[in-house]
């Protein structure tokens, strides 16, 4: 499969002895076990011959940083628009956003991304077509449209939950009890309302991180980033397993290390945990 229909029996036993498949199949299950357990790696790249993990980690930095902006960006816009919503409860503004992810949330992430290049780079041109700036100010500018788009994904759901969970709060006795003692609304909203709103919507993102991760390589994709995204649809192509095991592998790991690390703020957030202490 891997070397096509064409290729000689020479060539076939030279790549299975490369790859170790003429080992007896429990030496094989070893070797694998005992390289990704003592050096993170799944092996070795079939095209190029540079392990895995060297390959990933090259491609790394950019969509973890595409990942972070992407969230940060979703949390700021869904933070704004719920509150919107929520302060102007039954009224234009309110319904508008209401209505904002009942349009959007079916939209493939893809289609979205290449409507945004069309309009803020084609047409605008504020923005780069594709790939990636120099320096820190070259790189933030050409990752702003990608994030935005890997952050429309997000931004839905997060406005839905976030807005119910503040009318809940909004209504509860403890604000009416602040609103009585003379408490001005805007410190009632910003330390009050938003800190209890917010636990369920991180709880929320942490649920949704593996499907923020699964869009940013498509994004990457759209937009032309070498990052890991192109490097997992190259090695699909070129049916490099190896590579490919790598990338489900830390892929799996990112996704429990910020589901952790969520389910840590949320913890440090949650009043319950202040009392306790």
């Amino acid at each position: 499969m891997i070397l096509g229909e064409y290729s000689t029996p020479e060539a076939l036993e030279s790549m299975h002895h490369a790859l170790g498949l003429d080992l007896p199949l429990w030496d094989q299950f070893l070797r694998f076990m005992n390289t990704l357990f003592t050096q993170g790696d799944t092996g070795n790249s079939i095209i190029t011959g540079t392990s895995a993990r060297e390959l990933i980690a090259q491609r790394a930095p950019i969509t973890l940083l595409l990942i972070l902006l992407a969230c940060v960006l979703a949390i700021i816009i869904a933070l704004l628009l719920a509150t919107l919503a929520a302060t102007h409860k039954d009224k234009l503004l309110d319904h508008l956003i209401r209505i904002f992810p009942a349009i959007t949330l079916g939209m493939p992430i893809f289609w979205v991304g290449l409507l945004l290049i069309l309009l803020f780079s084609v047409r605008l041109g504020w923005f780069p077509v594709g790939g990636v700036g120099e320096g820190w100010s070259g790189t933030l500018h050409s990752l702003a449209l990608p994030a935005v788009t890997v952050a429309f994904s997000q931004i839905p759901t997060l406005v839905r939950s976030l807005r119910a969970q503040m009318l809940e709060v909004l209504e509860s006795d403890f604000v009416v009890t602040l609103r009585a003692a003379g408490i001005p609304d805007r410190i009632i909203l910003f330390k009050h309302v938003l800190r209890n709103s917010a636990l369920p919507t991180l709880m929320l993102l942490g649920v949704n991180i593996s499907y923020l991760i699964g869009g940013t390589l498509v994004v990457e994709q759209v937009y032309g980033i070498k990052g890991i995204g192109s490097l997992l649809f190259t090695s699909i192509s070129n049916r490099d397993f190896p590579v490919i095991q790598g990338i489900a592998l830390y892929c799996a790991l990112s996704v429990v290390i910020i589901s952790l690390v969520i389910e840590i703020i949320s913890w440090w957030l949650d009043p319950r945990t202040k009392g306790k202490q």
